[in-house]
Formats: C-alpha cells, structure tokens, sequence
C-alpha cells in the first residue's frame, strides 16, 4: 500500500526543486509538526509513524540530488535544528548539547535525531531553501531574503504547507545592474 503523506512530502519537495534546482552545496530546512499532519493542534499528538513517512520522503529526494537536510525542534529547544554530522562540518554549524524527544523537540526533530546516520543537534542554519509543514515558523533559518513558493498541493495530511527559497539581497542604487549582459 502507497504511503500517502510520504508521497506528498515528495510532491511538495519535488516543486520546491523546481523552483530552486538544489545541490550538494545547498541546505534545506524542514520544520514540521507530526500533530498537525495527524489532523490535531500543534504539539499535542507527536508520532513516530507520521515523522518516518515524512522523513522517508524528504531523504529521497535529498539522496537523489545531494543537498542537506535539517530538521527543526520546536521552541522548547529554542528552534535547535537535527543535521548530521558531514552537514555541521560542511557548514561550520555550532553544535549544542540537548537530545530532542517528542515532548522537548518535536517528534520529527526526536525521529530524526534517532535514525540519521551521525546525527547532532546544530543551534541556528541559513537554509537556501525550506519546507514548513504545519505553521511551524522555520523564517528564522532561512538565508535574509525569502520567496515563497506555491505548491499546487497545500497540504500534508492534514497539515498547512508553507514553503521558501531565497535569493541574493539585491544591492546598490538607481545606477546598480543586476546581470551581465553578453558582449
């Protein structure tokens, strides 16, 4: 039987990669709450099987194109973001000392830290891009300037999708080019 959140979390990855190709060079954040995926409030029905789903579906298509993955806690562990150990080094993320579990951290940040093969917990990321699956607030681990992204479907489970890439800040004045024209 098809996994329906676990292809889901693939569609609106797959758009995200449309609207910004990503590689190995690129860190997504993913903040998510299992409860409101579930079809319950924020913070009040953590669950391992729907963080497994998810989690399988996020790790497919990073394995396909080689970005990096970070999952973050929720606010009892001040936002702290789930990586591994390759993608702290790759990016000179400030380790922490907490171990999330469902009810400090969030049950996907628990999941997470528990199956990702080295995983530590980082304090703060600029993500090139990222998925919020159910109004869990990731703005803050996104590079300054964030565009929203449309996905056609605006959902997972029963969770409100949100999503970002961002872009270069844009700097000068009237006179300031922003593409180099060809000779």
């Amino acid at each position: 039987m098809a996994d329906p959140i676990r292809q889901q979390v693939i569609e609106v990855t797959s758009e995200l990669l449309e609207a910004m190709p990503l590689g190995p060079g690129h860190l997504m954040v993913l903040g998510v709450s299992t409860s409101e995926v579930a079809g319950e409030r924020i913070g009040t029905a953590g669950s391992n099987d729907v963080a497994s789903s998810i989690m399988d579906g996020a790790l497919e298509l990073q394995q396909k194109y080689g970005y990096h993955l970070a999952f973050q806690c929720c606010e009892h562990l001040n936002r702290a973001l789930v990586v591994t150990r390759p993608t702290q080094a790759s990016f000179g993320l400030s380790e922490v000392a907490a171990v999330p579990v469902p009810s400090a951290g969030g049950a996907m940040a628990a999941y997470a830290f528990r199956h990702l093969e080295q995983a530590v917990l980082v304090e703060a990321v600029r993500a090139d891009a990222g998925i919020d699956i159910g109004d869990t607030l990731i703005g803050m681990h996104l590079k300054p300037v964030a565009v929203p992204v449309r996905p056609p479907i605006d959902r997972v489970g029963a969770a409100h999708v949100t999503m970002a890439r961002t872009r270069p800040k844009l700097i000068g004045g009237a006179r300031a080019v922003y593409v180099l024209d060809p000779e």
